[in-house]
């Protein structure tokens, strides 16, 4: 009989194998109505960024925060596909020269070492384009008012004041560390915003009601703040063939974490903490919820 992690592993892998599936269509070589041409390298570099395995944790939570409001399936898939894309995007410039440097991603050269610089920023640019083009499409079968809904918190999470705005304060925390609650609101933007949004999308598709969104979203910051917690335990104690990118990165540049502020035994407590509010939000819809709490203990005690 399958235990509890057990099932959900499974179930994320499902979930991976369906969403890069889709991932896969939506990055086809036909063009579709009103668009001219797909050029071919620009394409083959954006299937570099986005086709390149990965836990496709985001979409998965899309998906489960829908399912636990009886939300449509198939545009939930959807919505997580284009999330995706966007959280790709994100990945492909972080790790350009003039971000992050890096070479490596999830295992593999990174797309300006596997093609050039001026591609890995325009497939960047059609990434974050085509996110928004797959939520509006006709297929994504959901109302026009989800639709609206959707595409201004996908794109108050993205921008300004959500995860490109996280990334301008990382850079600045290069010159200058911030304090703790200046890393706090970085993080909360940089890494936070996106998972707050996959969370609370799942809510907006299935039309629940707003303290429904309202705990989502909640539950989604608690995950948000788990996730970059685990992350930079992991930059601290992981190698970079666990990981599949250069570890121990932020110390060599000398940006604040809060492993750093406060300790690694900090963290791991901070960690449990978290987990425990976000499994008591969704206590109130009793056995529904339990993947999405399975996947909070997920997000805190992943090895890479």
């Amino acid at each position: 009989m399958e235990q509890g992690t057990d099932i959900f592993d499974r179930h994320l892998r499902d979930s991976a194998s369906r969403t890069e599936a889709l991932l896969s269509q939506l990055l086809g070589s036909e063009s579709l109505p009103q668009e001219i041409r797909r050029p071919d390298t620009l394409l083959q570099a954006m299937r570099h960024g986005v086709l390149n395995g990965g836990k496709r944790l985001r979409p998965f939570l899309v998906m489960e925060s829908a399912a636990l409001f009886g939300g449509n399936g198939d545009a939930a898939m959807r919505v997580g596909a284009a999330l995706e894309c966007l959280h790709c995007y994100s990945l492909v410039h972080d790790d350009l020269p003039a971000m992050d440097d890096d070479d490596l991603r999830r295992g593999k050269p990174t797309v300006h070492i596997a093609f050039d610089e001026a591609t890995a920023i325009l497939a960047g640019d059609s990434l974050l384009t085509l996110a928004f083009d797959v939520i509006a499409a006709p297929e994504t079968e959901v109302s026009d008012r989800a639709k609206t809904e959707l595409v201004l918190a996908l794109a108050r999470a993205a921008g300004l004041g959500g995860m490109a705005g996280g990334q301008a304060l990382d850079l600045a925390a290069e010159k200058q560390t911030p304090d703790e609650a200046g890393i706090v609101t970085l993080q909360a933007m940089k890494t936070g915003a996106l998972l707050r949004f996959a969370c609370e999308s799942g809510a907006i598709i299935s039309g629940a009601d707003m303290p429904d969104r309202q705990r989502l979203r909640q539950f989604g910051e608690r995950i948000g703040r788990a996730f970059q917690l685990a992350d930079d335990l992991l930059d601290l104690t992981a190698d970079a063939a666990t990981m599949g990118k250069a570890t121990g990165k932020d110390a060599a540049r000398g940006k604040g974490t809060l492993v750093a502020v406060r300790g690694q035994a900090w963290a791991e407590a901070e960690l449990d903490r978290l987990v425990a509010e976000a499994t008591e939000l969704l206590t109130v819809y009793g056995p529904k919820a339990g993947m999405l709490i399975e996947t909070a203990r997920f997000v805190a005690n992943r090895k890479n």
